[in-house]
């Protein structure tokens, strides 16, 4: 089954063209890096995160949990366009949730000792005074908290969860978990008159231990927990006693991607009776229930589901969740033997009159809005990007505003933060995504797109090929770019043998001029793969492998091939960082003449870096001149180095290898970064692809590391008149 979409369209592309559109959208806003929170002369190498998030009643101010730093966060969304820091309030414990009442925030933590022994408490946080106030005793590890919409009590998920390290995690694993109902009197928390709520007896999975997930509660006073691990729902009513529950159920899911092999997207396997295990829950109403689908325990269905009050199935979204992850290139492939895009959480609002839900992928880092006017027909009207493993989300419908909080913090891994990221619901196109595989004949899933080349006979045409990421499936996709957002309409896998190509590390794709193409492989000696040119026909058949010379070969690194251009009968690839036997700051740019196989060099000069590495990514040829993209590695607010340069085609006259290279000029052409800003989430390093069409227009891609550490977003976007240096 597959969920209706309205067209997505690249607002980047766009915006001048189409000022008036009548079309209502949500965009992203601005992005708020959980370490601008950190106190001054705090170590902001300490990881950080934002998991849960709610905002205070005039929805001006946010509140996220982060439990590495054991505080909550605050932020000023007074201009959400610009939030600022209000800093963080330290909880004495590893908060898992917290939600306003009035001028106080109501916050879960957890202190336990060990899975054995676990203990928890409430924590009341006057915001105004940014003071702890209150505390009390939940006698167990809390999760999710939810209150009251008219605030007169909380419900807390008690947990107690299991040790996935004790016998292979398998429950029950003692103490049961429970939930607890607390009233809440003039902003005061009445811990005598807390209600321990029992679910033990009710799931067919480990019954004596329920181990409560999330939370919600409806306009009638009602609260719904997921029992995650137990596969169960439980409705308790609005006297605190248990009013109903049921199984979540089990789906049977076909045409899914089940193998976690390197690089290879292939939804051709079947997934039988695979039990739900829903994470976030939200009432639609006071008689639906929405689960996501996460699974953590032996399930998760890979998607989302809307239930009646007695279990039976309103909706389930079968793959079609999925399915629109992978058309915009964020599918996780390494989670495919797992839990796939993993939905994480749940939203429920009403914006310009129309109920929406929205649905947070964790591993694919992508948020859906659906249209749910007809619960039985939820229409998928938007993707929005996210961080890197959305977490929380809250809705803000007097503002038009929705929030998420990205729980990934990869400073370790020298990558993005954790971040806060805000979208507002106004009249215009949406921005996102700016490239998908919607629309064609069966599901192209795609990622990590590296080269980039222009058809000179066929405007608007490109042609797009994968990296080693996916080296189990080296593959040519056609973009049509005439089309908002461009749209990949075909995908040519590349073969040897009549097989598909392996030990291929494609940065590269140029046109042959007789229907072809030559691509560029990057190539890594730790993995046994070559650096090399390939000629591949129109079928995607390898016909010609070059293989580098000993002078190159003698002096290579990892860091190999990134982008290949073809002038007359000579071909040009760009190497991304120093060899062995360049000078520091100086790449070369080899040539290889395919009529008389001779190779040679110039060398091209590279920006001076302040951190990490610079090297280039791709190289492209219009008219006298090549142009080139230079970018250093850095991400986010470090990122200095993301440009187009261009040298004159005159000075590209190849050297003999082993002597002397000259040293070519360049002249800057274009400064990537404010296009690279222009969806307000943090900038992206890998800008891989170039490539210019024959009236000039320039056309660039991203690189998304096929979702793995990544937030999964593409930016494509064109350029008019590239050719023309930067004044």
């Amino acid at each position: 089954m597959r969920s209706t979409k309205t067209l997505l369209v690249s607002g980047l592309a766009l915006a001048a063209a189409l000022p008036a559109l009548a079309e209502t959208n949500f965009n992203r806003i601005a992005s708020f890096a959980t370490t601008a929170n950190m106190a001054e002369g705090e170590d902001v190498a300490r990881e950080s995160s934002a998991e849960i998030i709610s905002a205070t009643e005039d929805g001006m101010t946010l509140i996220y949990t982060d439990s590495p730093l054991g505080v909550i966060g605050m932020v000023d969304i007074t201009d959400p366009a610009a939030p600022k820091s209000l800093g963080n309030i330290a909880m004495g414990g590893e908060p898992t949730t917290a939600v306003v009442i009035g001028a106080h925030a109501f916050s879960a933590v957890n202190t336990s000792e060990s899975y054995t022994a676990p203990s928890g408490k409430l924590v009341t946080v006057d915001l105004a005074g940014k003071s702890v106030i209150a505390e009390c005793d939940l006698g167990g590890q809390p999760d999710s908290v939810a209150r009251a919409k008219d605030g007169s009590f909380l419900a807390i998920a008690i947990e107690n969860e299991r040790d996935e390290d004790l016998n292979d995690g398998v429950i029950p694993q003692m103490p049961a978990g429970y939930v607890v109902k607390l009233p809440v009197t003039d902003g005061v928390a009445d811990c005598a008159a807390m209600q321990k709520i029992e679910v033990t007896g009710l799931a067919e999975i480990a019954p004596e231990d329920p181990e409560p997930e999330y939370v919600d509660v409806n306009e009638a006073g009602e609260i719904v927990v997921t029992l995650q691990e137990n596969n169960h729902v439980v409705v308790i009513g609005a006297d605190g006693a248990v009013a109903g529950h049921f199984s979540a159920g089990a789906v049977t899911l076909e045409n899914v991607d089940l193998t976690d092999e390197r690089g290879a997207l292939r939804f051709t396997e079947t997934q039988a009776d695979r039990k739900r295990e829903p994470d976030g829950v939200k009432w639609l109403g006071n008689d639906l229930i929405v689960t996501a689908n996460e699974g953590d325990y032996e399930g998760g269905s890979r998607g989302w589901t809307i239930f009646a009050k007695d279990g039976s199935v309103v909706y389930d979204s079968d793959t079609s969740f999925e399915y629109a992850v992978a058309e915009i290139g964020h599918y996780p492939d390494k989670r495919s033997d797992a839990k796939g895009v993993e939905p994480e959480t749940i939203e429920v609002a009403t914006f310009g009159g129309t109920p929406t839900v929205f649905v947070a992928s964790e591993r694919g880092s992508v948020v859906g809005v659906y249209d749910v006017t007809d619960p039985a027909v939820p229409v998928l009207t938007q993707l929005l990007p996210s961080g890197i493993a959305p977490e929380g989300m809250v809705a803000i419908p007097s503002l038009d505003l929705l929030v998420t909080a990205n729980e990934a913090d990869l400073i370790e891994d020298g990558g993005a933060r954790a971040h806060v990221m805000v979208y507002a619901r106004a009249e215009g196109p949406a921005a996102y995504p700016m490239l998908t595989s919607a629309g064609t004949d069966g599901l192209i899933g795609w990622g990590a797109l590296s080269g980039l080349a222009a058809d000179p006979e066929k405007p608007g045409t490109l042609y797009a090929v994968n990296d080693s990421f996916y080296g189990f499936q080296p593959t040519i996709f056609t973009i049509d770019a005439t089309q908002k957002p461009a749209r990949i309409v075909a995908a040519l896998p590349i073969t040897r043998a009549g097989m598909p190509a392996q030990k291929l590390d494609l940065e590269g794709i140029a046109l042959d001029g007789e229907g072809g193409f030559w691509v560029a492989s990057e190539g890594r000696t730790d993995r046994v793969t070559p650096h090399a040119i390939y000629r591949v026909n129109a079928k995607g058949a390898i016909k010609e492998e070059i293989g580098l010379p000993a002078e190159l070969l003698a002096q290579e690194t990892r860091f190999g091939f990134e982008g290949i251009a073809k002038v007359g009968d000579t071909l040009w690839m760009a190497i991304q960082r120093e060899w062995g036997d360049d000078p520091k700051g100086q790449v070369k740019i080899v040539a290889y003449n395919l009529e008389t196989g001779e190779w040679g060099a110039v060398r091209y000069p590279l920006e001076p870096k302040d951190e990490g590495w610079i090297g280039l990514s791709e190289i492209a040829v219009h008219g006298d001149w090549a142009y080139i993209l230079e970018r250093d590695n850095q991400i986010g607010a470090a990122a200095k180095v993301k440009r187009i340069y261009r040298v004159p085609l005159a000075e590209m006259v190849p050297a003999p290898l082993g002597g002397e290279l000259p040293v070519v000029s360049k002249e800057l052409v274009r400064d990537l970064l404010p296009d690279l800003a222009a969806l307000n989430g943090y900038i992206v390093d890998k800008v891989e692809g170039l490539a210019i069409a024959a009236d000039g227009t320039g056309y660039i891609v991203t690189d998304n590391d096929g979702v793995d550490d990544s937030s999964g977003e593409t930016l494509f976007w064109s350029v008019d008149a590239v050719a023309q240096p930067l004044n």
